[in-house]
């Protein structure tokens, strides 16, 4: 049963790559021309596999909805919480989990800080849009246009010395983060808070969402910090594969990551 099983699912990843007729399967799987039918004769029954005029099979339209289903009905706030509280437990700082809706980006979990020092930040709150860490990485990842569209169309409060200024500059910093995959904000929303961020992939590659360390100065310093973003970005990775239903695929951190201060 679990040879049958296995030689079924073998053959949606077949088809994905376009249809195909009953020899090719057949020749793919290993396996007589009986065989591969009754196997395609089962998942079209069920809607994965759907034969053309032509005799050729391609997926079906049912696990399309499946699929869209399963996405929708996904939490990464549930799925990244443990993931956070490990990250927390592994270096003691404060945590956030940030989502981009209306325009907005929002922190939608938080763990915080196990020294007295604590940041202010809370879940439902909206980021500080033009310097948060979280918010590069979100807005890095919108198409072209929108993200040169919203660019243009934000206010850029003076917050610190190391505020972005105005949109031409926010462009600029969004094309380097999109480039590296990861970003900081150091001391640009609060000149004593730094931070250092990853995305979290979705099943389309897209970013899903952004995690953050940040710790005020007092604690550790911004090259402390930075010197954090491999385990950061292994957690991110880790919450991608979950969240994607895909092995984890960690990049390897860059050698500059101290001197391209995002």
């Amino acid at each position: 049963m679990s040879q049958t099983v296995d030689r079924a699912l073998s053959i949606l990843p077949l088809l994905a790559e376009g249809p195909a007729d009953l020899g090719q399967v057949a020749d793919r799987l290993g396996v007589h021309k009986s065989t591969a039918l009754r196997l395609l004769r089962t998942l079209h029954e069920h809607g994965l596999v759907y034969r053309q005029s032509d005799q050729h099979y391609r997926l079906g339209a049912r696990l399309f909805a499946l699929a869209q289903e399963a996405m929708e009905n996904l939490d990464v706030r549930e799925i990244a919480h443990p993931h956070l509280v490990r990250l927390n437990e592994q270096c003691g700082h404060t945590v956030h989990l940030a989502v981009y809706e209306e325009h907005e980006v929002l922190y939608i979990d938080k763990v915080d800080s196990r020294y007295p020092v604590r940041m202010y930040s809370r879940i439902g709150k909206p980021v500080a849009i033009t310097v948060a860490a979280v918010a590069k990485l979100l807005l890095a990842d919108l198409p072209e246009p929108e993200r040169r569209d919203l660019a243009e169309k934000l206010d850029y409060p003076s917050y610190t010395p190391r505020s972005t200024p105005n949109a031409e500059a926010f462009l600029r910093e969004l094309a380097k983060v999109r480039d590296q995959g990861w970003a900081t904000d150091l001391g640009g929303h609060e000149e004593s808070i730094n931070c250092v961020a990853a995305p979290i992939r979705g099943a389309d590659g897209r970013v899903a969402a952004a995690m953050s360390v940040s710790a005020p100065n007092v604690v550790v310093t911004a090259d402390e910090l930075l010197a954090l973003l491999p385990l950061v970005r292994r957690t991110a990775d880790a919450i991608s594969a979950e969240f994607s239903g895909r092995p984890p695929v960690t990049e390897q951190p860059s050698q500059n990551a101290r001197k391209d201060h995002v």
